[in-house]
């Protein structure tokens, strides 16, 4: 016993070891194809491959939908073949990019596992068919279950995705509801067996046994066809079995489908909140980047100028701005800092030039004003009279 406690520890020692080297080795492994890689994650992120993957889905489900149809399956075999080919073909293609993108981080994204069981649900009907040609229904309930393939728009729309994250939210939650639901079900159900079940006049159809009484309480707790079931119960003469009915379908309708419907709005709301609150965080990064756009536009405008003025002396930069502005046209854009880059800038901006123009325009007709008024004081002053001594002179 000793000596296979000595084997087992050794073993699992150097287990332990090899283990952690190969970890080690793939820690520092890096690849020589980041430029690449990077190339083409970039367009696996871009609009046109998920242009192109939601057009392929929905065209697939359309052929689909055509398919159920005999007439147009039979004439145009050949042409729903071809096209079969070529979407499993762009479906292999996403995989095989996706993987070549993120060796290790491919595995951890649930998107990712969805797409590999939906490209091994593609290949489930070949398989079939090279194999067990004979079983006709296990290669129709392959064929059946291609319709899986729509749920690859899962990861190309993100209100779609908001949807699944909620349901993720609520799956503790739900459990709980429907776990108490299963209880309250499987205890009227033994009391609807033991009363309706088992007398001389026993509804055998809907209370023989438990499975049917689970199926009946079913039917009622979805408020669908119970008063067939009421009406038979009061055919055969129970008298309690309303106050039975009413009571389930208070208890279980009404309360715990309210309840499940309740937590599934609460998460829903939740989850669409956060979603607006990260696409109004994604378009003030766009009007920052567009910022930072029009900014380093202007810092080049403004290098391009002092290279070009680069021979001249000039006393200080504000000699420089005060030439540059003088040669500035009235349709020269203007050169902003990072404040005046704002549309509410802007918009003061252009208010305090109307109100400049305005201003002078005043300024103009007040000084035309006091120039036709000076010069109608001008005209009306009085003419100077001649004095005395001057006509004393003028008459000697």
């Amino acid at each position: 016993m000793d000596q296979l406690n000595i084997a087992k520890k050794f073993s699992s020692s150097r287990f332990d070891f090899w283990s952690s080297r190969f970890y080690q080795r793939i820690k520092q492994y890096k690849r020589k194809d980041v430029q690449y890689c990077n190339y083409v994650r970039r367009f696996l992120e871009g609009n046109l491959f998920s242009l192109i993957m939601i057009s392929t889905i929905s065209f697939n489900a359309v052929c689909m939908v055509l398919q159920t149809y005999y007439d147009l399956r039979y004439h145009f075999f050949f042409v729903f073949e071809v096209l079969e080919i070529l979407f499993n073909a762009v479906y292999y293609f996403e995989f095989c990019i996706k993987f070549y993108v993120d060796l290790m981080k491919y595995w951890k994204n649930g998107y990712n596992i969805l797409d590999v069981i939906i490209i091994i649900i593609l290949w489930l009907p070949q398989y079939l068919r090279k194999n067990f040609r004979r079983e006709y229904g296990y290669i129709n309930i392959a064929e059946g279950i291609q319709a899986f393939r729509i749920l690859k728009l899962i990861p190309y729309s993100r209100g779609i995705k908001t949807l699944i994250s909620a349901l993720g939210q609520t799956i503790c939650t739900v459990a709980s509801v429907l776990v108490l639901l299963f209880l309250l079900m499987f205890i009227f159900a033994i009391l609807g067996f033991c009363l309706y079940g088992t007398s001389e006049e026993a509804d055998m159809e809907n209370w023989g046994n438990l499975a049917v009484a689970f199926f009946t309480l079913f039917s009622l707790t979805t408020v669908d066809g119970w008063t067939d079931l009421q009406g038979v119960l009061d055919e055969r003469g129970y008298m309690w079995s309303r106050a039975f009915t009413i009571i389930f379908i208070l208890v279980g309708s009404f309360v715990f489908l309210s309840m499940f419907i309740a937590v599934m709005i609460i998460h829903t709301e939740d989850s669409i909140k956060k979603f607006t609150k990260v696409l109004s965080t994604e378009r003030q990064l766009a009007l920052i980047e567009d910022k930072q756009r029009i900014l380093k536009k202007q810092q080049e405008e403004i290098n391009a100028l002092m290279q070009r003025e680069k021979g001249k002396t000039y006393k200080s930069f504000s000699d420089l701005v005060r030439v540059f502005k003088k040669s500035l046209n009235h349709t020269d854009p203007m050169v902003l800092e990072d404040f005046c880059a704002t549309l509410s800038f802007i918009d003061i901006y252009l208010s305090s030039l109307d109100n400049q123009d305005n201003t002078v325009l005043r300024l103009q007709e007040l000084y035309y004003e006091m120039v036709n008024v000076l010069n109608q004081m001008i005209e009306d002053k009085p003419m100077k009279k001649p004095s005395v001594t001057s006509e004393m002179s003028a008459d000697i």
